[in-house]
């Protein structure tokens, strides 16, 4: 399941983000990288425990709470609290599989990471390459959004990010536990609950079918969720 969430912040909000990570100090992104990923990764990062870091984090955090397509797609648990890098001048980062466990290493706070999101702070027309490649059971996709679009993608995918070779590409990256771990269950619940939206609007939530619908949903959800 790859789905592009678009506007998750509005112009304003990227303006204002930009300003306060832009001026802080950017150190090697190996800090955060498993031993596979160490391998391949050349970019630069936020330190996780700046003040930078956790303000920006915490912006990208409410967006999400307010976003009906981001909750519906990864049924949320727990997110990592978000991260921030860099890339420029040819750096990229190879093909990788995100670590099945995310830990946090000044407070233990952990999520198992089903899905991975980046949030593209910088718009593409700002730097050549660094498109997110990720290798899908329909083929090989590639994603560069706007700034403040995001996009969900499993963790369990091999991914990479091209190199950049003109411009800067800023963004935020972090992974979510869902309530579901089963992909597939997870795909099914949000093509559900898109049907039923996408119903309701034509035919009104108070249609019998469109309860009988919704009650559907949530019995599968009961049975699926792992709170």
């Amino acid at each position: 399941m790859l789905i592009a969430i678009p506007g998750l912040l509005n112009a304003e909000q990227v303006r204002t983000l930009r300003t306060r990570i832009d001026a802080a100090n950017w150190v090697d992104g190996n800090v955060t990288a498993g031993h596979q990923s160490a391998l391949t990764k050349n970019n630069l990062q936020l330190p996780e425990a700046g003040a930078e870091a956790r303000e920006a984090g915490q912006a990208i955090l409410e967006a999400l709470g307010h976003n009906p397509l981001f909750i519906a797609a990864a049924l949320p648990l727990r997110i990592y609290p978000p991260l921030f890098n860099s890339y420029s001048g040819g750096q990229a980062f190879g093909t990788h599989i995100d670590s099945a466990v995310r830990i946090q290493k000044e407070t233990g706070f952990r999520v198992r990471s089903d899905l991975s999101m980046t949030v593209f702070l910088s718009d593409p027309e700002d730097y050549d390459g660094g498109e997110l490649t990720v290798e899908t059971l329909f083929g090989i996709q590639q994603v560069k959004l706007p700034a403040g679009h995001a996009v969900l993608y499993p963790s369990s995918s091999l991914h990479r990010v091209e190199p950049v070779t003109r411009g800067q590409r800023v963004a935020s990256f972090f992974w979510i536990e869902s309530m579901i771990r089963d992909d597939g269950a997870r795909q099914t619940l949000f093509d559900l609950d898109s049907s039923i939206q996408s119903l309701a609007a034509d035919l009104g939530h108070d249609n019998a079918e469109i309860i009988r619908l919704t009650g559907v949903y949530h019995n599968l959800l009961r049975r699926w969720a792992n709170t």
